[in-house]
């Protein structure tokens, strides 16, 4: 991990297209901007954790019911 210092108005560049911004501080809080392609998909990480939980949820679900499926389906022996 790179550990950057950086003051109002200071940024990094990453990959030369990607702009963060430190726009002000207050306190504890950090407000950041970011200039980031449009193709580039720039999200919160606890976002993007809560997103991941719910596809594994939804991954888990979809298997049970996908072998409940398969149950009703097989003839009486």
């Amino acid at each position: 991990m790179l550990i950057l210092t950086r003051k109002v108005e200071q940024a990094i560049v990453i990959d030369r297209n990607v702009i963060v911004r430190v726009l002000s501080i207050d306190g504890e809080r950090v407000k950041l901007g970011v200039d980031a392609p449009r193709e580039i998909t720039v999200l919160r990480e606890e976002l993007l954790e809560e997103v991941a939980g719910e596809n594994r949820e939804a991954a888990a679900y979809s298997a049970t019911s996908a072998e409940h499926l398969r149950r009703l389906r097989r003839p009486a022996p």
